[in-house]
């Protein structure tokens, strides 16, 4: 499961095809109008107001001096560092903590932070954590997404941004992908348990150390590290896994939760071939439901099964043009390639709005608009595939039922994701956490659930399995969002709201449901119908409307 927060990295993946994307609404955060807030006061007798503003004097002078003090004790603790995509000069640092929390003295690692200091300098002895997704995904390298998502609470709140054991700059698990180009080669023919043992013999790390719960102690040595006495966490897809963690081990340290692309304790993040192929139908059926696309791709569930059915007997060979060197190369196009392609951009609303058109064109044995979607999935989404083991091996293959085995043969994408981690985890063994790691958090901490309709991975079923025993929380579902839904829609502020507030009690989910569907794009180069504009369709808001419900 993959984090969508690297809105840069589908933007060049659709300048690959030729394309211009809509204006993508998540960054509206870095564009919102700051208010401040104006303080009054009547007038008192002059002997009150002389001793009014004497006992207030002395009260903001010993705030501000714990507030100088907290922000001078990170900067002791800390170097300035910049990071790709943040123009602000940061702070940087690292914990050392043992790779094995049961052998203090054994092997030492370092685990990386980065601190975007607060615009207002407001209060120091906070600050929001951001945990990415995965898992394998580095925080750090996110760090833009996250300082363009959270501009808002960044007024008054420091960032904190933490490279989880085994990912980014923290003893980073990664496996070489090798030198073979991604387009001629033919995943068909991996031998998963020799890559695994290659990989892992490569690795100078004890790889059943990197799961979940000793990143927990992690981060909280972190916090201790940098004096915050509250954190206030925002967690992403699989981070939202961290989220709850650090709400049943550390809850005298959270102020409030946000988790956005709900994975509960529950479940296993391998139930999401389900999701997956939900993803798959509700993008037939927008399709079907918007008159200029229904109009362009009449059959696009047909084209698409037929291209499936076509690559199910060999991958189609043929010369292309390089997405990034623009060069003739060979293409090896496989029916993973083409699935995963398609998976990938579910994730983006406004990559998805490129989709039917890739699909149709691969029908008709062109696959050149798909290469640019193809792009995105080369490096694994920037994760960390060693750490990912780590993770899903310890904490998610032993919760695969007899029913999740069954289910997974009726779908492409789960039969190949269970068997290609069966495998991988075969080589990996790392030992099953125990049964309590799936029990649901019980929780009172204010606690903000978002889920997006259309999201291809964490369905908002599984945000409503998630809440089950939080008593003081709010699930709100994006109607037309997709993974990540802070990223897509004003969920961006309801998070600045609940640190702000501290409480969940006045969140409104109202704005969420504005409609921002994208429409869907009928050729290589336009929204528009090359021929015709009578096919139009549009909303009650005179917007095209590309159905992101029926």
């Amino acid at each position: 499961m993959i984090d969508s927060m690297t809105h840069r990295k589908l933007s060049n993946a659709a300048q690959r095809l030729g394309l211009t994307l809509p204006r993508h609404d998540a960054t509206n955060a870095t564009c919102a109008t700051w208010r401040t807030r104006i303080l009054s006061t009547r007038t008192l007798r002059m002997s009150a107001l002389i001793l009014a503003m004497a006992s207030t004097a002395t009260w903001a002078s010993d705030v501000k001096s714990q507030e100088t003090q907290a922000a001078a004790d990170i900067a002791n603790k800390t170097d300035t560092c910049y990071v790709e995509g943040v123009s602000d000069r940061l702070n940087c640092g690292f914990v050392t903590v043992p790779e094995n929390p049961n052998k203090p003295d054994g092997k030492q690692i370092q685990v990386h932070y980065v601190v975007l200091p607060a615009v207002k300098n407001a209060n120091h002895q906070e600050a929001l954590l951001a945990i990415a997704g995965g898992p394998g995904q580095s925080a750090i390298e996110n760090a833009a997404g996250f300082d363009a998502m959270l501009s808002k609470v960044r007024q008054q709140q420091d960032i904190l941004l933490i490279d989880q054991r085994g990912t980014g700059r923290s003893n980073l698990l990664a496996c070489d992908e090798g030198a073979q180009s991604p387009l001629s080669f033919d995943d068909n023919n991996v031998d998963t348990l020799a890559e695994t043992q290659k990989c892992l013999t490569k690795i100078d790390a004890d790889v059943t150390q990197y799961g979940s719960l000793n990143a927990i102690k992690d981060f909280e040595a972190v916090r201790a590290h940098l004096g915050y006495k509250k954190l206030h966490i925002y967690g992403i897809s699989y981070g939202t896994r961290m989220a709850q963690l650090y709400m049943r081990l550390y809850p005298e340290h959270l102020a409030t939760v946000t988790l956005d692309g709900i994975v509960p304790m529950q479940q296993s993040v391998l139930e999401i071939g389900s999701a997956i192929d939900r993803g798959f139908d509700l993008l037939f059926k927008d399709c079907q439901a918007t008159a200029a696309c229904n109009s362009q791709f009449p059959q696009l569930k047909a084209d698409f099964e037929r291209v499936d059915a076509k690559l199910a007997t060999g991958p189609v060979m043929e010369n292309v043009y390089d997405p990034v060197t623009g060069e003739k190369t060979m293409l090896t196009m496989t029916r993973g390639k083409f699935s995963g392609s398609i998976r990938m951009a579910l994730y983006q609303a406004n990559v998805r709005a490129l989709l039917p058109h890739a699909i149709h064109q691969a029908a008709k044995n062109n696959f050149q608009p798909i290469l640019g979607l193809y792009a995105l999935t080369i490096d694994n989404a920037g994760m960390a595939m060693g750490m990912h083991a780590s993770v899903v091996c310890g904490e998610d293959m032993h919760r695969i039922t007899p029913t999740m085995r069954e289910q997974a043969q009726h779908s492409f994408m789960g039969r190949t994701m269970l068997e290609g981690l069966e495998a991988t985890c075969s080589v990996w063994k790392v030992p099953a956490v125990d049964d309590s790691f799936s029990e649901p958090i019980n929780s009172n901490i204010p606690t903000l659930l978002l889920s997006g309709e259309i999201d291809p991975a964490t369905p908002p079923s599984w945000g409503e399995l998630a809440i089950e025993k939080l008593t003081n929380a709010k699930h709100f579902v994006a109607p037309y969002a997709t993974h990540g839904v802070a990223y897509q829609s004003c969920a961006n502020n309801l998070i600045a709201d609940l640190v702000r507030s501290g409480s969940v009690n006045d969140l409104d989910g109202e704005c969420l449901n504005k409609d921002v569907r994208r429409s869907f794009y009928l050729n290589a180069s336009s929204v528009e119908p090359l021929n015709a504009t009578s096919t139009k369709t549009t909303t009650t808001d005179d917007h095209t409307s590309t159905g992101a419900k029926e």
